[in-house]
């Protein structure tokens, strides 16, 4: 950190200038980015480097590993949020494509995602198809327009527990949706969606239970968490819904299919078109389009920064946010529900060496490829196996190591995981996620204000050590250690309006007897415009009391803050440090 001496010039500050001429130790802020840095699609940047057939045939090895993977469980997504299993492949189809080639993420894999079910089941079942499609494109104007406004960096600012208990929130919704297939249960009327009518209704149904169904579901999640653990390196999910339609098929079980329920898939993708723009519509899903977009931002941006984790790798957030928009955009022109980066089929790209965004074109392509041509497989398949396939999704969604990690080392965190997690479960996710981010944002208050604290020094001592710009040492100074004329005090921690009633009440004690003050910031990170108040109104006493008020140590950026909220000199003297402000006393004074 660089500490600024009276020597510069504070107007620099408001100018974002740096002298550097003047002080040749001064090092340059780095230039910020500029449009193409931000935006330019990590497809290009991969081309850019060189691309060559090893990289194409890693990245066909790749895409067609997750294509088998993504396959089933877009279908199964599908049909858990209310729509046909067709939309599911519309949406890895078209969305998958869009979210590769314009991405800013090297191994992002967009499709439809287990986090959205709740929302969209929730969105058909008020305003229909139409309405959802309506809401996917609303949502990837949002996206776009929050990626192109630069926002996506504050994604980044929700608590950890918020994540993990909507997650695991999210996991229980999705478990539940999934019970009525599991156990192949018939019911009278409509299947509620609240989780407590829910359960209470499928319990009255529990009589009508099919073995035959409760059979494929057992060997499905079976043969994926036997597969996953003996040969991890299988398409355990394709094997296994494979297997069941088998077993469903040679022994004519009586479960109900993707044909009996759905009538199959079509065999092509439809032509675009656009959603129904009604306004009074567009006000009814409005709601829901903010709900899309806030979540797919966040679980978009998640997925990447795992990527990121797994290959030392960073993504463009902007970048990402902006593909993510279009990506939905496209998939509501052509019939498809929301699109994200999902978490699952990115770390499986990455595990299967990926080199780039043309892995998560290919999957797409291949997943185009089994509609046109093995689309009549697919009405074989019990919805009992798509049914096990989610419930082992939603098992592994749940952080159980996260969980125990929280509740050993913070209360305060345990109790906003706790609080989104029945909030997303009971009442609603973005009311679940909204309440979590408040909460736990009052607990990072609560604590940086614990953490800030203001110490007074009278009389000044200076100390040898190195605390000059330069590196020079400050001798121990006899005069200055004897001043009854100097009070210091030193802030130590964020200033922020968490900390300012704290830090105010001491800064008012100046005396008249003292006749320099010198606030030492030197152990100030940042501070925020109240901070800046507080700091004035200190300065401003100071200047009625006849007192010298001093501000030693400040950084950069703290330094440029305070010459933009109007404390300049000569009405508050800047010092590099408490050494040197002794030094700019006894000058004054003299």
């Amino acid at each position: 950190m660089r500490i600024w001496g009276p020597a510069d010039d504070p107007a620099a500050f408001v100018e974002g200038r740096q002298n550097v001429h003047s002080n040749p130790s001064i090092t340059p802020a780095p230039a910020r980015p500029d449009f193409a840095e931000l935006f330019t699609p990590k497809l290009v940047t991969v081309f850019r480097e060189g691309y060559g057939l090893a990289g194409l045939r890693a990245d066909a090895i790749a895409g067609l590993t997750v294509a088998i993977v993504a396959l089933p469980l877009s279908m199964a997504i599908a049909i858990a949020s209310g729509v046909g299993p067709e939309r599911g492949l519309y949406t890895a189809i078209v969305g998958g494509f869009i979210v590769s080639l314009l991405g800013g993420s090297r191994f992002q894999i967009g499709g439809p995602a287990g986090a959205f079910i709740v929302l969209v089941a929730a969105t058909v079942a008020r305003h229909g198809v139409e309405g959802l499609l309506l809401a996917t494109m609303m949502s990837g104007l949002f996206l776009v327009a929050v990626g192109y406004l630069r926002l996506g960096t504050y994604i980044k600012y929700i608590p950890y527990p918020v994540t993990v208990g909507f997650t695991a929130g999210i996991a229980v919704i999705i478990f539940a949706s999934q019970l009525r297939d599991l156990f192949g249960l018939t019911l009278s009327g409509p299947e509620p969606g609240a989780l407590v009518e829910k359960l209470a209704v499928l319990w009255a149904a529990a009589g009508t239970a099919s073995p035959a169904a409760i059979g494929i579901a057992a060997i499905t999640m079976v043969l994926i968490g036997g597969l996953k653990r003996f040969r991890p390196g299988w398409p355990g999910m394709l094997v296994a819904v494979a297997a069941a339609s088998v077993a469903a098929w040679a022994f004519a079980l009586p479960v109900e299919t993707i044909g009996s329920r759905f009538g199959g898939i079509p065999r092509s993708l439809p032509m675009p078109s656009l959603p129904n723009f009604d306004p009074d519509l567009v006000k009814a899903v409005l709601p829901d389009a903010i709900s899309f977009a806030l979540l797919g931002a966040i679980e978009s941006l998640l997925s990447a920064v795992v990527a990121d984790g797994m290959t030392g790798r960073r993504h463009r957030s902007n970048c990402e946010l902006v593909a993510q928009g279009f990506a939905n955009i496209g998939s509501a022109l052509f019939g498809g529900i929301c699109v994200t980066g999902t978490i699952a089929r990115t770390a499986t790209n990455v595990r299967a060496g990926a080199r780039g965004p043309v892995s998560g074109m290919l999957h797409s392509t291949v997943i185009l490829a089994f509609m046109l041509v093995a689309a009549p497989l697919a009405a074989y398949i019990p919805l009992a196996a798509l049914a096990g396939v989610l419930a082992f999704v939603a098992w592994n969604m749940i952080e159980k190591d996260a969980f125990a990690a929280i509740a050993r080392t913070s209360r305060g965190d345990a109790l906003v995981l706790a609080v989104t997690l029945l909030l997303v479960v009971f009442r609603d996710l973005t009311e679940g996620i909204v309440v979590g981010f408040v909460l736990g944002s009052l607990l990072f208050i609560d604590r940086m204000a614990k953490s800030v604290s203001t110490d007074v020094h009278v009389p000044q001592v200076s100390e040898d050590v190195a605390d000059t710009v330069n590196g020079g040492r400050v001798a121990y100074d006899p005069d200055a250690a004897s001043d009854p004329d100097t009070v210091v005090y030193r802030i130590s921690g964020a200033f922020f309006f968490g900390t300012a009633a704290t830090v105010g009440s001491v800064l008012d004690r100046i005396a008249d007897r003292h006749k320099n003050f010198v606030l030492d910031c030197s152990a100030v990170p940042f501070l925020d415009t109240t901070a800046l108040n507080v700091i004035e109104g200190a300065a401003r006493k100071a200047r009625h009391s006849g007192v010298r008020f001093i501000i030693a140590g400040a950084s950069r950026e703290v330094r440029k803050m305070l010459v933009a909220h109007g404390l300049k000199e000569p009405e508050v003297v800047f010092a590099g440090s408490v050494g040197e402000a002794g030094s700019a006393s006894r000058v004054m004074s003299g």
